[in-house]
């Protein structure tokens, strides 16, 4: 079994590093439409549209999507798999 030279080890860990900030980024957003989706889906309740309950449940989903992608991880065993995101 071959050990990785040290270089591209490093350069592994930067990207590692900067797909973990991506990440961040993108669960910001996704946290952040989410938001907007569920109220939006309130705002249509509150006129009578029966649609807003589906907007409501697709924006738990998106404002979740981080949490629910790190329970299925941790359910399956692949917790050494998972890209921490941070800002």
């Amino acid at each position: 079994m071959r050990l990785l030279p040290p270089a591209l080890f490093a350069q592994l860990t930067q990207l590692r590093e900067n797909v973990g900030l991506a990440l961040g980024v993108l669960f910001l957003f996704g946290f952040l439409w989410g938001v907007v989706k569920i109220w939006a889906g309130a705002n249509a309740i509150s006129k009578g549209d029966p649609d807003g309950k589906t907007g409501i449940i697709a924006g738990i989903i998106i404002a979740a999507a981080a949490a629910i992608m790190a329970a299925l991880f941790s359910i399956f065993g692949l917790q050494d798999s998972v890209v921490t995101p941070h800002f």
